[in-house]
């Protein structure tokens, strides 16, 4: 099969691309791979825990609305109907429903988790966002409901992260 040559400025929208999924990728999977550890907290050292990846992960974070975009921009540079397009199309909805899975079920459970902190700065702004999502006031829900949807949540978003920078890097590859 004959290699089709890509202009430098493509090749590092690839690399580029490659970077931010597979940044968005590794923050869920680092919470993914805390799941048994953080699965046998009591309720007190979980709650004292949460806190902890406040700013860092939400900085980091920005990887992902960046990463569906240089990945759409991929996508209308490449040839429709190609294996390639086929890939990174694939790639793009698996990083879509990896963010939808943030704001769907994650946010809320954050939100919940940091009600009683001053948050500064972008992080204020970032998680008064939907603050008022039904999970602040109902009536205390049970902390291990929430501990299992955050845990298990970023479990889904890891596996829908891998899948969209393997569907990347297999596109880029062929």
């Amino acid at each position: 099969m004959r290699q089709l040559w890509k202009p430098p400025m493509f090749k590092a929208l690839e690399v580029l691309t490659v970077v931010c999924v597979a940044v968005a990728m590794a923050l869920s999977l680092a919470h993914a791979l805390e799941l048994p550890g953080k699965m046998r907290l009591s309720k007190e050292q979980y709650l004292a825990t949460q806190p902890i990846y406040y700013p860092g992960f939400t900085i980091g974070g920005a990887a992902e609305p960046i990463g569906l975009l240089m990945l759409l921009a991929l996508l209308r540079l490449t040839a429709a109907g190609t294996p390639a397009f086929w890939l990174i199309l694939g790639a793009f909805l698996a990083l879509l429903a990896m963010h939808a899975a943030y704001w769907l079920l994650v946010h809320p459970v954050n939100n919940f988790w940091l009600k009683d902190f001053q948050l500064k700065g972008v992080g204020a702004g970032f998680f008064a966002f939907g603050h008022d999502s039904g999970m602040t006031n109902p009536g205390k829900p049970e902390w291990t409901l929430l501990r299992d949807r955050w845990e298990f949540s970023h479990l889904l978003r890891a596996v829908l992260g891998l899948i969209s920078l393997i569907l990347l890097v297999m596109a880029i590859a062929t």
